[in-house]
């Protein structure tokens, strides 16, 4: 895709029926290499602390800490569940530990902006998907180390990031070759269509999170598809699309850069668990 290019008319009528978009090439092999690079650097420059936070998608022991609600703006580093004992002390090395980064590498780290909010390519795809203005909320970089990377259960990104009229976006880049032993992304065609029906929200103190209804019947997972991207590739996902990865199970990593994206002229639902401190405003595309 050339710089500055939105989405063509075939690309969108994909993204509307099933509710994803892969489109590879996007970035150049050496892009993938140097964002990659960046992570390593980041993972051997940091110090863990002494009781480390878990990211995990399993919701019945998502726990929401303040290390947690605090990341909107600041470069955070958690860990797998199989990488700590009992008492949150690390067990195997620290580059093999790491789940998540995030969740402000966009404006805080220079490579990772430069490929998110000073990236035309970003902001032709907004005004594509039909954005007035653009905000970018969070990013994230997903690591799944080999072996320990678990399971990303079912989900929909509107049950976790919400806007009035709902405008959610996220556009996922693998930085490694994607397969179904490392993890690779799987999504169900057409399932934003089923809307979302649950929301993870924080409780009215604004020091905890809940999900708003507490219970929720399984997602369907019939006619769910591996998406097999090479680096350097893109995958769009609709807000309702269901979507989820499988344990890594190889000796290999997949390392993905993921950001989100909402139409500045929705609101920011107030209770988003992603907050800034004092309600200090998102970074705008256009």
């Amino acid at each position: 895709m050339a710089a500055g290019v939105g989405l063509t008319p075939e690309q969108l009528e994909a993204y509307h029926r099933d509710g994803f978009l892969v489109i590879q090439p996007f970035w150049a092999p050496s892009t993938t290499a140097s964002l990659k690079t960046a992570l390593e650097s980041m993972l051997a420059s940091f110090l863990p602390p002494e009781k480390a936070s878990v990211f995990t998608s399993e919701e019945q022991e998502r726990t929401a800490d303040e290390y947690f609600l605090g990341s909107g703006e600041h470069i955070r580093f958690f860990f797998e569940k199989g990488a700590l004992d009992a008492g949150g002390r690390l067990i195997v090395p620290k580059e093999a530990a790491v789940n998540k980064i995030g969740h402000n590498l966009h404006e805080l780290h220079p490579a990772f902006r430069a490929v998110s909010l000073d990236c035309p390519r970003v902001t032709a795809i907004c005004r594509s998907l039909g954005f007035v203005s653009c905000i970018v909320p969070q990013s994230m970089a997903i690591l799944k180390p080999p072996r320990i990377g678990g399971p990303v259960l079912p989900h929909v990104d509107g049950c976790f990031l919400y806007t009035v009229p709902q405008t959610v976006v996220g556009l996922w880049w693998p930085l490694e070759d994607c397969t179904k032993d490392n993890g690779c992304l799987w999504a169900v065609p057409g399932s934003h269509r089923a809307g979302v029906a649950r929301r993870f929200k924080r409780t009215a103190d604004g020091k905890h999170t809940e999900f708003e209804p507490a219970e929720e019947a399984p997602f369907s997972l019939e006619g769910a598809v591996p998406l097999l991207t090479p680096a350097g590739s893109l995958v769009l996902l609709h807000h309702a699309v269901v979507h989820f990865s499988h344990a890594n199970t190889s000796d290999i990593s997949r390392y993905a850069y993921s950001i989100h994206v909402v139409d500045g002229t929705a609101e920011w639902a107030a209770d988003n668990w992603l907050q800034r401190e004092g309600g200090a405003a998102f970074p705008k595309l256009f």
